[in-house]
C-alpha cells in the first residue's frame, strides 16, 4: 500500500510541529500538507523548516479544501469550531480526520459524529497510548471497587496557557469511572468545590485542575477509601506522545469503515 498522506492542522503550533516531526519519523506515512489559521505570520513559509525538518516543499496555507481535496487524512489538534468544519470537509473527502481537540460540546460532537456517517474519525481527549490504556484500568477499578465505599476524584495539571477546564484526558478518565459503575458522568461528576460545601455525595466523581508553568500534561484518579486509597497516573513529558498516538490512529483508521473511533478502538481495549 502508498504511503499514506497525512495533512498537519496548526503546523505552526507546539502540537503540530511535533505531528510534522512525528510523520516525517514514520514508515508508512508523509506529509501531504499543512494547514494554519488565517492571517498567521507563518502562511507561505515551508512547514518543514518551522517544524525544525528543513525544506521539505510543503508550504503552510491557510486555505484546508485543496489540501482535503488529495490526502488520504487530516490530524487536527485545534478548536472545536474548527474541528467541526474539518470534519464536515473530510466527509465530503471521504477521509480519515484525527481530533484531538479538546472542550467540544455537545452540539460539537453530534455534527462530529454526523460527519464520520461519511469518514473515518478518530475523536480522543487524549491521543496518548499510555493514557487510554490508564482509561482502561480506571474503568476496571471503578467497577470493582463499591461506589459507597470509595470516592473517585480526578485530579490534572497542565501549562498556564490551556485554555479549556477538566481538560479533555481528565474529563476522558472521568468518562472511564462513570462506565465502570454504569453511570453518567453528566449526573454525577462534582466540578467546583468553594466555600462551605457540606459532606461529599456518595457515587460522585469529582474533579480537581491546576494550572501553571509548562507542564505538558499530568493525571491522577485516585479510589479513597476508609482506611486505604489507589492512585492511579500519568505523567506526559513530551507532546511527542501526543503526535505518535495520533499518526498510528490514523494508520489505522485507514482500513476502517466510516465511523466514530476512539484510541480505545486503535488499542483494541474495547468491551
Amino acid at each position: 500500500m502508498s504511503e499514506m498522506g497525512l495533512v498537519v492542522v496548526g503546523a505552526a503550533g507546539r502540537m503540530g510541529q511535533a505531528i510534522l516531526r512525528t510523520i516525517a519519523a514514520t514508515n508508512g506515512v508523509r506529509i501531504a500538507g499543512a494547514l494554519d489559521r488565517k492571517g498567521s505570520d507563518h502562511v507561505g513559509r515551508d512547514a518543514g523548516e518551522t517544524a525544525g525538518l528543513g525544506p521539505i516543499g510543503v508550504p503552510i496555507t491557510d486555505d484546508p479544501l485543496p489540501l482535503f481535496a488529495k490526502a488520504d487524512g487530516v490530524i487536527d489538534f485545534s478548536a472545536p469550531a474548527a474541528s467541526v468544519e474539518y470534519a464536515g470537509y473530510a466527509a465530503q473527502a471521504r477521509i480519515v480526520h484525527v481530533i484531538g481537540t479538546t472542550g467540544c460540546s455537545t452540539d460539537d460532537d453530534a455534527a462530529i459524529l454526523a460527519a464520520a456517517r461519511h469518514a473515518m474519525i478518530v475523536k480522543s481527549g487524549n491521543m496518548s497510548l499510555g493514557v487510554n490504556l490508564l482509561a482502561a484500568l480506571v474503568e476496571q477499578a471503578a467497577r470493582a471497587l463499591p461506589a459507597s465505599d470509595f470516592d473517585i476524584e480526578v485530579l490534572e495539571m497542565h501549562h498556564r496557557h490551556k485554555v479549556d477546564a477538566p481538560s479533555g484526558t481528565a474529563l476522558l478518565l472521568g468518562e472511564a469511572a462513570a462506565k465502570g459503575r454504569d453511570v453518567a458522568l453528566a449526573e454525577h461528576s462534582v466540578r467546583v468545590r468553594d466555600g462551605h460545601t457540606g459532606a461529599r455525595a456518595a457515587g460522585t466523581i469529582g474533579f480537581a485542575t491546576l494550572r501553571g508553568g509548562s507542564v505538558v500534561g499530568d493525571h491522577s484518579v485516585i479510589l479513597a477509601g476508609t482506611g486505604e486509597r489507589i492512585t492511579l497516573s500519568h505523567h506526559a513529558e513530551d507532546r511527542a506522545i501526543f503526535a505518535r498516538g495520533a499518526v498510528q490512529a490514523a494508520l489505522w483508521a485507514r482500513e476502517k469503515k466510516p465511523g466514530l473511533y476512539s484510541m480505545r478502538d486503535v488499542l483494541g481495549l474495547t468491551r
